[in-house]
This record gives structure tokens, sequence and C-alpha cells, in this order.
């Protein structure tokens, strides 16, 4: 048993004084001046008390590139961020596109008792585009959603029975929206800064008219649908005006297209190579509005680890991502939250319950009476460095590196039992 005492709880419907009691896996009581003989004390005050982060959307690297990241190294930085459970991406080698592999990753979490390792399915055989994965199949060995990111997938005859495949199955498809033809070979967003620094643009449309088809396809489908890594105002405006129209779209964005713009390529900081790429400030003032106005869903990590050396290239030849779990939280806090852009509650939507909504996970994202006892403990007070050198991942690989934050977890208790961070 675990007992939180003077915690300030927050969740997606507001705030709380009290304490917190856990017995086992479950959240048995919550009040205030709580005792309980033989539980474990942990003193919260001055502290926030928020559900679990969810991630919805990270790059675990298991099997085949361990050398970038693993799900044990994975799972420990997920706990250093304060997530306790993350979805694991496909795009694997091999891919994670049948039973057996999604058994693999659920075997591999299991036996590294960390954050909680949700495997996403692929939508087609190895992410090849053409014919689709053992959605059935997957989802009874513990898929938890399916999708090729990394790669989208380009026919639309494909992306049509998909969504309805995973209609059927209670599968949400979480789509890397961008359409190839149009992005070609472009390594940053294409304006000024990519003709300043002479690198190859990606034009913002090679995403918006991604977006655009997704969103039509889930229409005709009726099928859920979550787009991945929005980036631009006109991909914002596109999943607001479908939601008045009351598609099953929801979407998520990550932190560095709320904090950061394409003025970081200028350096030629290749962390700064992200798809989508930087984009500029009218994006990142859309993206702000969004999550403000609750057009965006979900704040996602995104968390791509590269290996040192791979990232110590010529931009145009180092791998696109950044790493994102141990930084999300303290960057949403810092530029929306301490900006007064949202509340809390807001942040704890974004971060916990909206995520565990929209993938059905009804046993957390919440702090109340008989949820999952997933839980982590914020000092909203902590200012700090981002110092790569103390990350868990093994992907030091962060744009934030050296950037000024508010905002630490220094405690996450998993299914009732606190961890090591």
């Amino acid at each position: 048993m675990i007992l939180l005492k003077n915690a300030t709880v927050v969740n997606a419907g507001g705030m709380q004084q009290t304490d917190v009691l856990t017995d086992g896996e479950i959240i048995t009581r919550i009040a205030p001046n709580i005792e309980c003989f033989g539980a474990e004390v942990i003193d919260c005050d001055g502290k926030l008390v928020f559900p679990g982060f969810i991630d919805m959307h990270c790059h675990l690297r298991e099997p085949g590139q361990t050398h970038k990241e693993d799900i044990r190294s994975g799972s420990l930085a997920a706990l250093a961020g304060g997530y306790t459970t993350v979805c694991c991406m496909p795009n694997t080698d091999p891919p994670i596109d049948n039973g057996g592999a999604v058994a693999y990753i659920r075997k591999r979490s299991a036996e590294c008792g960390n954050a909680d390792v949700l495997p996403v399915g692929c939508i087609t055989r190895g992410q090849k585009g053409e014919e689709l994965a053992e959605f059935g199949h997957m989802k009874a060995q513990g898929a938890i959603a399916v999708s090729d990111d990394g790669l989208p997938v380009d026919s639309g005859a494909v992306m049509l029975n998909a969504l309805k495949y995973a209609k059927t199955f209670g599968l949400t498809l979480l789509s890397h929206s961008e359409d190839k033809s149009i992005s070609g070979n472009g390594v940053v967003n294409a304006g000024e800064n990519a003709t300043a620094s002479g690198l190859r643009g990606i034009p913002k449309a090679a995403e918006s008219a991604a977006v655009a088809r997704d969103v039509l396809l889930a229409e005709e489908a009726g099928a859920r649908l979550h787009v991945c890594h929005v980036s631009t105002a006109e991909s914002v405006d596109i999943i607001r005006q479908a939601k008045k129209r009351g598609v099953k779209v929801t979407c998520e964005t990550c932190p560095h297209y709320f904090a950061a713009t394409d003025d970081e390529i200028l350096s030629y900081n290749t962390n700064a190579k992200i798809n989508p790429p930087l984009r500029g400030e009218r994006d990142v003032d859309a993206i702000v509005q969004g999550i403000a106005d609750g057009t965006i869903d979900v704040i996602a990590t995104d968390h791509a680890p590269h290996h040192f050396d791979e990232k110590n290239k010529e931009f145009d030849y180092a791998p696109f991502g950044t790493v994102g779990l141990e930084t999300a939280f303290s960057v949403a806090y810092t530029r929306l939250v301490l900006t007064e852009t949202i509340k809390l509650s807001d942040l704890c939507r974004l971060m916990s319950a909206a995520p565990a909504s929209i993938l059905g996970l009804t046993d957390r994202g919440r702090i109340e009476v008989g949820a999952r006892a997933d839980m982590v403990i914020v000092d909203p007070d902590d200012e700090y460095t981002v110092d790569t050198a103390y990350f868990k991942s093994k992907g030091k690989n962060s744009l934030f590196d050296g950037w000024r934050l508010n905002g630490s977890v220094v405690g996450v208790i998993v299914k009732g039992e606190k961890k090591q961070i």
C-alpha cells in the first residue's frame, strides 16, 4: 500500500487537495487526512500529482535497432518523464506486422517491469503499403492500435480498406499523413530558412493534403482516425472543420511543434531535423491555438532515438527525429501552463485522459477510486537545464538539450508500485 499525503491531485475535470491511498494495483480511497497503518507514506506537500502520462506515439527500436534504443532503456526513459504507459510504433526491423511480433513486445515489457509498453501493429505487411496486416491476430496478442508510422499509406484504396478493417476490430488507426510525392527528398520546412541554409524544403502541403485525404476517407468509412504529429496551420484547420462535421477524428502534436520554429535549423543542428519538419511562427501559433481550443486532443512525444554517430553527420544525411520522453512534460508545462495558455487540468487531458480515452484504456488516465494506480508526482517549482548526459534513453539527440525548463518529475507509481527514476 502507498499513501500520498497532502497531494494536489490534477485530473482533467479539475484539481483538489487530498490524500490518495492505493492497495495493490488499484486506487482505493481519496479523501483528506487518510490514516493507514502499514502503508508507505509519500509526502506530496507542494507537489502536483497527475494520472500517469500516456504517450500514444514513441519509437523504442526493438527488435532490430537496439543500438538506438530498446524496450528496457525506452521504458526507463518513459518513467523518467512521468510516463506510465507508452505505445511503441511498429517501424522496427522486422516491422511489428503479426501477432507473434506483438506478443514479443508485450513479453519484453513484462520482463522489464518499467512503464507499460503497448505495441502498435502495422497497417500493412512490412509497411509496404500494399497488403493489410493481420489486425485481428495482432489485437488478440495485445496490439493497442495500428499504424505504418514512419511511412504513409500512399494508396487511398488501401487506406480506406484499412479504416474499415480497423473499425471491424475496434482498433484506432494512427495515420502518418504525408504525401511523399510532395515531400520528396526535402529535409526541412520549405521557406525562408530553407533558402537561407541551402537545405531542401518540404512544402506544408505534403502534410496538409494527406491529412485532408485521410479525414475524408475516415468520414467515408465511418471509422476512427487519429492523425499523428500535426505540425501545420492548415492541418489544424482541416481537423477542426472535420470535427464540426462529426467525423471521428482525433489528433496529436508534439512539444517541438509548439515550442520551437525552423529557426533551429539555421545552426545546422541535426537534432532539429524532424519529420514532419519544424515549421514557422504562423504554424506554431496555430498549433498553440489548436491546443487551447481543443482541436488538438493529445500531446505525444514521437520519441525517435538515434545513435550519436548517425546524427553526427551533414544535415542532409542525418536521420529524422528527436527524443522526447524525458522532456515532454517540462516543455508543455513551461510553454503552455506557465504562459497561461492552458490550465493544469487541460495538460492532464492532453497527456493522460485523452490518450486513455482514444485508445480505450478505461482503467487509467484519471485519479479516482477503482482506477489503476498509475500516478506521477511533479515538482512545479523546480527549474533545471536539460542535460542529455543524464538521460535514461540511449538516444541523446534532443532538440531541447541545454534549454532551461520548469517542472520536473520526482516520483512515479505504476500499478501501485513506486518506481526508481
